[in-house]
Protein backbone atom coordinates (compact mmCIF):
# COMPACT_ATOMS: atom_id res chain seq x y z
CA UNK A 1 0.00 0.00 0.00
CA UNK A 2 1.14 3.74 -0.85
CA UNK A 3 1.98 6.22 2.22
CA UNK A 4 -1.47 8.17 2.66
CA UNK A 5 -1.57 11.49 1.28
CA UNK A 6 -1.27 14.16 3.94
CA UNK A 7 -3.85 16.53 2.98
CA UNK A 8 -6.34 13.77 3.07
CA UNK A 9 -5.54 11.98 6.07
CA UNK A 10 -8.83 10.31 8.61
CA UNK A 11 -6.72 9.59 11.41
CA UNK A 12 -3.77 11.05 13.04
CA UNK A 13 -1.81 9.34 16.56
CA UNK A 14 0.66 11.03 18.00
CA UNK A 15 3.45 9.65 19.64
CA UNK A 16 6.86 9.74 21.65
CA UNK A 17 10.23 7.84 20.99
CA UNK A 18 12.72 7.61 23.53
CA UNK A 19 16.08 6.03 22.86
CA UNK A 20 19.59 6.17 25.62
CA UNK A 21 21.87 6.45 22.54
CA UNK A 22 25.09 3.92 21.89
CA UNK A 23 27.53 4.29 19.55
CA UNK A 24 25.92 2.07 16.30
CA UNK A 25 23.63 3.96 14.61
CA UNK A 26 19.71 2.96 15.96
CA UNK A 27 16.58 4.03 15.16
CA UNK A 28 14.47 6.14 17.36
CA UNK A 29 11.22 6.10 15.14
CA UNK A 30 11.01 3.69 12.97
CA UNK A 31 8.09 3.38 9.82
CA UNK A 32 7.50 -0.20 8.81
CA UNK A 33 7.69 -0.85 4.91
CA UNK A 34 4.03 -0.85 3.88
CA UNK A 35 2.50 -0.16 6.45
CA UNK A 36 0.54 2.91 4.64
CA UNK A 37 1.43 5.33 7.22
CA UNK A 38 3.64 8.49 7.11
CA UNK A 39 5.44 9.52 10.14
CA UNK A 40 5.80 13.46 10.80
CA UNK A 41 9.01 13.74 13.26
CA UNK A 42 7.62 17.50 15.25
CA UNK A 43 10.47 17.68 17.36
CA UNK A 44 13.84 15.79 18.78
CA UNK A 45 15.33 16.85 21.71
CA UNK A 46 18.81 15.57 22.66
CA UNK A 47 20.86 15.81 25.79
CA UNK A 48 24.12 15.19 26.52
CA UNK A 49 23.66 13.72 30.25
CA UNK A 50 27.25 13.19 31.49
CA UNK A 51 28.67 15.14 34.04
CA UNK A 52 32.50 15.80 32.83
CA UNK A 53 32.58 14.92 28.75
CA UNK A 54 31.16 16.64 25.40
CA UNK A 55 30.47 14.53 22.82
CA UNK A 56 28.87 14.58 19.48
CA UNK A 57 25.93 13.26 17.46
CA UNK A 58 24.83 12.38 14.41
CA UNK A 59 21.01 12.29 12.72
CA UNK A 60 20.00 11.02 9.83
CA UNK A 61 16.90 9.52 8.22
CA UNK A 62 17.59 6.01 6.85
CA UNK A 63 15.62 4.23 3.33
CA UNK A 64 17.26 0.74 4.70
CA UNK A 65 20.07 1.20 1.93
CA UNK A 66 21.12 4.96 2.85
CA UNK A 67 21.59 6.84 5.86
CA UNK A 68 20.73 10.68 4.58
CA UNK A 69 21.95 13.10 7.84
CA UNK A 70 20.13 15.61 9.18
CA UNK A 71 23.06 16.51 11.04
CA UNK A 72 26.42 14.81 11.30
CA UNK A 73 28.98 15.21 14.67
CA UNK A 74 27.13 17.86 16.08
CA UNK A 75 28.96 18.55 19.01
CA UNK A 76 26.65 18.89 22.21
CA UNK A 77 28.42 20.60 25.24
CA UNK A 78 28.14 18.68 29.00
CA UNK A 79 24.73 19.11 30.52
CA UNK A 80 23.30 20.84 27.30
CA UNK A 81 20.22 20.18 24.86
CA UNK A 82 19.89 20.42 21.40
CA UNK A 83 17.08 20.60 18.98
CA UNK A 84 18.29 19.68 15.73
CA UNK A 85 14.38 18.70 14.42
CA UNK A 86 11.53 21.31 15.43
CA UNK A 87 8.22 22.28 14.47
CA UNK A 88 8.82 24.93 12.18
CA UNK A 89 11.01 22.16 10.50
CA UNK A 90 9.45 18.86 10.38
CA UNK A 91 10.50 16.16 8.82
CA UNK A 92 8.57 13.15 7.47
CA UNK A 93 9.16 9.43 7.25
CA UNK A 94 7.74 7.52 4.39
CA UNK A 95 7.31 3.81 4.66
CA UNK A 96 10.76 1.91 5.24
CA UNK A 97 12.65 5.21 6.68
CA UNK A 98 13.72 5.42 10.12
CA UNK A 99 15.36 8.36 11.98
CA UNK A 100 18.62 7.25 13.40
CA UNK A 101 21.14 8.59 16.36
CA UNK A 102 24.82 7.74 16.63
CA UNK A 103 27.07 9.02 19.36
CA UNK A 104 30.46 8.89 19.51
CA UNK A 105 30.55 7.76 22.99
CA UNK A 106 27.63 5.31 24.85
CA UNK A 107 26.35 6.58 28.24
CA UNK A 108 26.75 10.08 27.06
CA UNK A 109 22.99 11.25 25.36
CA UNK A 110 18.97 10.50 25.72
CA UNK A 111 16.70 11.54 23.43
CA UNK A 112 13.40 12.43 23.24
CA UNK A 113 10.86 12.39 19.79
CA UNK A 114 7.29 13.57 19.37
CA UNK A 115 5.77 12.41 16.47
CA UNK A 116 2.22 12.42 14.33
CA UNK A 117 1.35 9.20 13.00
CA UNK A 118 -0.42 10.38 9.72
CA UNK A 119 -3.05 7.65 8.16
Amino acid sequence: MAAPNVFNTSTITSSTGKLAVTGSATAIVSNASSSGKVYMIKSLYISNIHATNTGTITVDVYDGATPYRIGLSISVPIQCTIVPIGTDAPVFLVEGDSLRLTANASSTFEAVCSYDILS
